[in-house]
């Protein structure tokens, strides 16, 4: 009979943050990993360099979470970003922090993350076995004994793996599941979670995917593809009321729109749509001009440039691609001289300068969202343990769970925050 004090489910940053957290706390500990390696999301995290997590004080940090940010504060208050930080640096990854306190592997590799905890985990003594999905979480009398598995399990030995006896069950005094959301499903990450939890009792959130790319309506996007905007301020209007704004960097794509703030933007988004509310997306191409420093700017092109076309005067006020969108947008003739412009035909384009809209249609898949909104219902959890309120020796830490933020290293952090908690408070 396999026995163990710690069993471990699922194999991501949360997973391996607690399994190496509970073996070095002196528990026999087994990770369950139903692909063929561990930290197969972690891997692509930061468009492969690794988001690790953000120097924001922790006030400002909770913040960018939606909308159950106060649940972190313990999990926060015991392992932060600094000591993230400084665990890394222990197992010889050095950081570098960026623009809008982003931290990084200095190495921008996210593959090197992957393999420090994972060797850090087998150097605590963590058994992982991969390929050995968990079907059912196993409970009796209101308390976890164990989980019951698929066959074809292996145990990772170093860099290699090794075939071991086929075995249904496990058992454990003490369960951890860290199974990540339903986004990007290719990596393992499949829902397996929210289906393990609802079937003992507890209450899950609807999931729904969350920064994640837009699709609006029309042609506008699809002539702009490939084109990024660095400083764009994106309003988000809901049945005509702003609800929202983000300010940074977006992109246009053939089906509509991506990039940081847009993806900032999106869990609004989703919910709005899926309330069957009308969405539109406002954005500001010059945000660091108010309507009447705007207004002088124009007058004073147009009476620089007087004799220059329209179109020309234009390129010394967007990018190349977007000029024949303003033209047609804006109804002025590209041959027009800039002298001959009206004054309201100067409003028309100062207008659209300050709030060119893309009405919002839908959004793309789960397999392509960086997170899930939704999930394990946190009032069912213990913020100071990560337990579970409804089963004794169960515990959550991750994506698992209804928490989720914006870009900016947040996710991460709560995954390896809520890891390292579970871990701990397993064998305490």
């Amino acid at each position: 009979m396999d026995r163990h004090q710690v069993i471990v489910v699922g194999g991501g940053p949360a997973g391996l943050m607690a399994a190496g957290q509970a073996c070095a706390s002196v528990a026999d500990t087994l990770l369950l990993e139903k692909m063929e390696h561990p930290g197969r999301k972690l891997r692509i995290t930061g468009k492969g360099r690794c988001n690790l997590t953000n120097v924001a004080p922790i006030g400002d940090f909770i913040q960018h979470f939606n909308p159950n940010g106060r649940f972190l504060y313990s999990a926060f208050s015991h392992f932060f970003s600094d000591d993230l930080i400084t665990f890394l640096s222990e197992l010889g990854v050095a950081t570098v922090t960026e623009r809008g306190g982003r931290v990084f592997p200095v190495s921008n590799d996210a593959q090197h993350i992957v393999d420090a905890l994972t060797r850090w985990a087998e150097k605590q003594g963590v058994v992982i076995q991969v390929q050995t999905k968990v079907e059912q979480l196993l409970i009796e009398q209101g308390r976890i004994v164990g989980v019951e598995v698929l066959h074809n399990p292996k145990i990772r030995e170093g860099k290699q793996s090794k075939d071991r006896s086929l075995s249904q069950r496990y058992f454990a005094e003490r369960v951890i599941l860290t199974t990540g959301g339903a986004s990007y499903p290719g990596t393992g990450s499949t829902g397996d979670g929210y289906r393990l939890a609802k079937a003992v009792g507890h209450t899950i959130i609807p999931i729904r995917p969350a920064l994640v790319p837009l699709e609006t309506h029309g042609d506008t996007a699809l002539r702009l593809k490939g084109l990024s905007l660095r400083n764009a301020n994106v309003t988000l209007i809901v049945d005509g009321e702003k609800r929202a704004e983000a300010f940074g960097e977006m992109l246009f794509t053939h089906f509509g729109l991506s990039g940081p703030v847009i993806l900032t933007l999106s869990r609004r988004v989703v919910d709005a749509l899926r309330d069957h509310q009308e969405v539109t997306l406002s954005i500001d191409l010059k945000p660091a001009l108010d309507d009447a420093k705007l207004d002088a700017r124009l007058l004073h092109d147009i009476d620089l440039h007087g004799k220059q076309h329209y179109q020309t005067l234009l390129q010394g006020l967007l990018p190349k691609k977007l000029i024949p969108v303003c033209i047609d947008l804006t109804g002025i003739p590209p041959d027009k001289q800039a002298h001959q412009i009206t004054s309201q035909e100067r409003s028309r384009l100062r207008i659209w300068l300050k709030d060119f809209r893309f009405q919002v249609t839908g959004h793309r898949p789960f397999t392509q969202a960086i997170i899930t909104a939704g999930g394990i219902d946190t009032r069912e959890v213990d913020p100071r343990t990560m337990a579970s309120r409804i089963i004794d020796g169960l515990y959550f830490a991750g994506e698992v769970l209804d928490i989720d933020a914006d870009t900016g290293g947040y996710n991460l952090q709560a995954a390896f925050s809520t890891g390292w908690l579970a871990g701990r408070s397993t064998v305490e």
